[in-house]
């Protein structure tokens, strides 16, 4: 697939918004559509997991605040079983708020009100990083391979699915093995626009990238935290 067929959605699975309020459901819609994107709206939350199960959408658009269930709650069990990127949407905009949709696997976080333009931008950013071919780059760790084309992680015979900004974290420390990474530089390298995070969106991604990594190899501690700098790839 080329970038420019990426850009302007074609051949890419819809685009689901779930989302309760049916007027900014339907400029979501008219943004996306116009920019070239399948979509599809859901606004009960207990409609979510069968449909991702079925129909696989290339990204979610994820009201926090929905009846039937919440979004975090919807993010959790989407997880448990797809690595689909997930943007939360939402009203709530204290820290606390984007800390837990982080911590549960949201690949990010967009607070209401939004711009519908800076939507667009943010899903096409996401979707070129999980969807243009790229090649299988080896990590400086013996063993641990990278393929950026599916965000996936393998170690030996096991492999297992990254969120994208689990993906460039690990990206970024395997390549500096030995080398102590402050939060800043990881958080320079996470994101590609300009937004303003705090040192803890990178605690808490590494906090779910550590466990995942646990999966693939229990005895081993791939990435140690060094007090008051950052972390570190151990080799």
């Amino acid at each position: 697939m080329t970038e420019s067929a990426l850009l302007h959605g074609n051949d890419l699975p819809p685009v689901l918004i779930v989302e309760d309020e049916p007027k900014l459901g339907q400029l979501l819609i008219d943004y996306l559509q116009a920019a070239g994107y399948h979509t599809h709206l859901i606004t009960q939350g207990q409609e979510v997991i069968s449909w991702v199960k079925q129909h696989s959408p290339s990204l979610i658009l994820l009201d926090l605040m929905l009846p039937g269930v919440d979004g975090i709650t919807l993010c959790r069990e989407i997880r448990a079983f797809s690595a689909i990127p997930v943007v939360m949407v939402t009203a709530k905009t204290e820290e606390i708020d984007r800390l837990s949709g982080l911590e549960i696997g949201a690949d990010d976080y967009i607070c209401k009100p939004y711009s519908p333009r800076e939507v667009v931008a943010r899903v096409k950013t996401i979707l070129r990083r999980c969807y243009l071919p790229a090649r299988e780059l080896p990590s400086m760790a013996p063993g641990l391979q990278l393929d950026e084309s599916q965000f996936q992680v393998r170690y030996n015979n096991s492999s297992l699915n990254l969120t994208a900004a689990e993906f460039r974290l690990l990206k970024t420390l395997s390549a500096h093995p030995g080398q102590v990474l402050t939060r800043e530089s990881l958080l320079d390298n996470l994101y590609d626009d300009y937004r303003v995070v705090t040192d803890r969106t990178v605690d808490s991604h590494i906090k779910n990238l550590r466990r995942k990594l646990e999966t693939l190899a229990p005895e081993k501690a791939f990435i140690r935290s060094v007090y008051g700098l950052g972390y570190r790839w151990e080799e």
